[in-house]
C-alpha cells in the first residue's frame, strides 16, 4: 500500500505544472469543472465513502458566467444565478484542482465526477486510485491540504488534461 501511494503521489506532482490564464483550473473544454455545473453537486446524494459517485451534471453553454479567471457552465439559469448570489459556496476547494494532489504539495487537474462534499466543500480528486489514498485518510489530507494551499495558491494553475475523464462533453450546446 505504501509503494502505491507513493506512485500516486509521484502522478500527482508529475501532473501538477502548467501556466493557465487564471487561478481556477480549466481544461481544454474551456471552463472550470470542465463545463460540469459546481451548484448541481448539492442535488446529488453522495455515496458511502469507497463507493462511486454520481456522475456530475453537465454545464449548459446557454447558462455561464465569469468567476476567478475562468468561464463556469450551469444547467439551469436558477444555479447560475445561485452561484453568482455566492460563488465561493459552489467553486471547487483549490480552484478545483485535486484535494490529495494539494495535501502532497502540488496542483494537479480535478475530475468532476471525482468529488465529495465536506463540511459544505467540494472537493474534487484526480483518479479513482487517488480518491482511495484522499478516502484513507480525509482528516489528515485536510489539514495538509490547508498547510500546503497558502504556499502553492499563488502558483499558476495546471494545464493538463483530466486523467479518467469519461469523454462526456460539457458543457451542451444545445
Amino acid at each position: 500500500m505504501r509503494g502505491a501511494a507513493m506512485l500516486a503521489a509521484a502522478v500527482i506532482l508529475t501532473l501538477s505544472g502548467g501556466v493557465q490564464a487564471g487561478e481556477q483550473y480549466v481544461d481544454g473544454s474551456g471552463f472550470a469543472l470542465s463545463g460540469y455545473d459546481p451548484v448541481a453537486y448539492r442535488g446529488l446524494a453522495q455515496a458511502p465513502f469507497g463507493e462511486h459517485q454520481p456522475p456530475a451534471v453537465p454545464g449548459r453553454a446557454g447558462f455561464t458566467a465569469e468567476y476567478n479567471g475562468a468561464s463556469w457552465a450551469f444547467s439551469t439559469a436558477a444555479n447560475r444565478d445561485a452561484f453568482l448570489a455566492d460563488p465561493a459556496k459552489y467553486a471547487p476547494a483549490y480552484d478545483g484542482h485535486c484535494a490529495f494532489g494539494v495535501a502532497k504539495g502540488g496542483k494537479a487537474p480535478g475530475n468532476p465526477h471525482l468529488w465529495r462534499i465536506l463540511d459544505g466543500k467540494l472537493y474534487l480528486n484526480v483518479t479513482r486510485a487517488v480518491v482511495g489514498f484522499w478516502e484513507a485518510d480525509i482528516g489528515g489530507n485536510l489539514t495538509a491540504a490547508e498547510r500546503n494551499w497558502s504556499g502553492i495558491e499563488g502558483l499558476p494553475a495546471n494545464d493538463g488534461a483530466v486523467p479518467e475523464l469519461d469523454g462526456a462533453q460539457a458543457p451542451v450546446t444545445e
